[in-house]
């Protein structure tokens, strides 16, 4: 693969704090010219966020940064385009690695940087399979922890590591001792689009046949063997030609002749890692986000392994407001994650959001159905959202339906499925027609705050 232009910035977060931190030491350790960028927010009492940069040998740079609002999110985006700017500015770095701090959400930061006019082209979110049940299951404030962004900041910690682990389209994996298969089985159904990679996984494990063949793979250069520099265009020690080093492509250039004239034989290419190589993929910030919104995430599919299930549940009928409203409860613990989208009946127009975690729910609006808009206004709607909806138009609702997904272990798939139908409109309510169901008892106007 190509490396862009400019300064490639890899994002690496999550709340799991070890494994986070062996992923960026992995990254240091094995792509030669890169450095860590990382704002400690845990210093935000005392009015400032403490900023290091750092290689694989140590501190390069330290400084602070003055809260923004009181806020040290906000102080963590306004200073991190410019450090970026500045290791771009110096030429020496080759990959910026931004490490974010325990609770800082990956989507707001890879945004800020694209914004800035820098190349996002990787986000990685590192995750203990061990600690994923504990962590969706914590519906404790993130404030309880010490690791709240901001004195306004409500978010609890399971909401917050959901969309942490939902985001990233790499998910660096530590290897666990505690972790069984269904720890594994609750990540992988959790994200089944992600890619997964070791942290420690590394390049021995990859075809060598692969190595050698494909002329694009980003590759570090070993040193080579002492008095003897390397040379351009020579062979390696397996009489192969090194591919790609006139190409731009690799991270160093190969050498020149040696003193005698001569060209001595190129260093070993050694391949990067799966998590190196993940950290130069790729990234687009516009599509992660249109991931992410519920007319249109890539939720998970049906699966049941491991002691693992994930119930995909849809239906073109909308919900009575009154009697979902009741079973509010015991649907949010009915798993532990669900998110989607639904209907309701009272208010047709209105696409709401489902997103729980920790015992907790959050239900908001996330706009119009786009059956709800006149044909003129489409063309103001982003073409991911009218292709998503052009797949799943129904005749008489248009893009109008449920799209629920619960994903746990011992989830009870037939309670779960009556419990949800129980919560639709009758076949009487149904025929009674729309202007009917918008007289149906109002019973989410006080959790909307309508």
């Amino acid at each position: 693969m190509a490396v862009p232009p400019g300064l490639p910035v890899v994002i690496v977060g999550g709340l799991h704090a070890d494994a986070r931190r062996a992923a960026v030491a992995r990254l240091l350790a094995e792509v030669p010219g890169s450095v860590v960028l990382h704002h400690d927010l845990a210093t935000a009492a005392a009015g400032t966020v403490v900023r290091t940069v750092r290689d694989a040998g140590g501190i390069l740079d330290a400084g602070e940064a003055p809260l923004v609002n009181d806020c040290a999110c906000c102080a963590l985006r306004e200073d991190l385009v410019p450090e970026l700017e500045r290791l771009r500015d110096a030429g020496a770095t080759r990959l910026a690695v931004v490490e974010l701090w325990d609770s800082v959400e990956p989507k707001a930061m890879a945004e800020v940087v694209a914004a800035g006019g820098l190349t996002v082209t990787g986000v990685i979110t590192a995750v203990d399979p061990a600690l994923v049940l504990p962590y969706l299951a914590n519906g404790d404030d993130l404030a309880d922890g010490g690791l709240a962004a901001a004195a306004t900041d409500q978010r609890t910690v399971a909401d917050t590591f959901a969309r942490q682990l939902e985001y990233a389209p790499v998910l660096a994996v530590a290897d666990s001792p505690e972790a069984d298969d269904e720890d594994r089985e609750l990540l992988a159904q959790l994200h089944p689009t992600a890619l997964r990679v070791a942290i420690g996984q590394d390049t021995s494990a990859q075809d060598t046949s692969v190595q050698e063949t494909s002329a694009q793979d980003i590759s570090v250069q070993e040193a080579p063997r002492p008095g003897r520099p390397p040379g351009p265009g020579a062979a390696d020690g397996d009489g192969h030609g090194a591919p790609g080093a006139a190409n731009g492509d690799r991270l160093n250039a190969l050498g020149a002749a040696d003193r005698d004239g001569l060209t001595a034989p190129a260093p070993r290419l050694r391949p990067l890692s799966p998590l190196a190589r993940a950290a130069f993929a790729g990234f687009d910030v516009e599509a992660a986000a249109a991931a992410q919104h519920p007319a249109c995430a890539l939720l998970p599919a049906e699966a049941d392994a491991h002691g693992v299930s994930t119930l995909v549940w849809s239906r073109r009928r909308p919900f009575h407001p009154e009697r979902l409203y009741a079973a509010l409860e015991d649907l949010t613990c009915a798993a532990a994650r669900s998110r989607g989208r639904f209907w309701l009946a009272d208010k047709p127009d209105t696409l709401f959001h489902w997103d729980a975690a920790g015992g907790a729910l959050c239900v908001e609006s996330a706009g119009p159905w786009l059956a709800s808009l006149p044909d003129a206004a489409w063309e103001m709607v982003p073409p991911v959202r009218r292709a998503a909806a052009a797949l799943d138009w129904h005749p008489e609702h248009g893009d109008r339906g449920q799209h629920l997904v619960f994903t746990s272990p011992g989830l009870d798939r037939d309670g779960l499925e009556r419990l949800l139908e129980s919560c639709l409109l009758t076949d009487a309510e149904y025929a009674a027609g729309r202007d009917a169901w918008q007289r149906l008892p109002h019973a989410f106007d006080t959790l909307l705050e309508v």
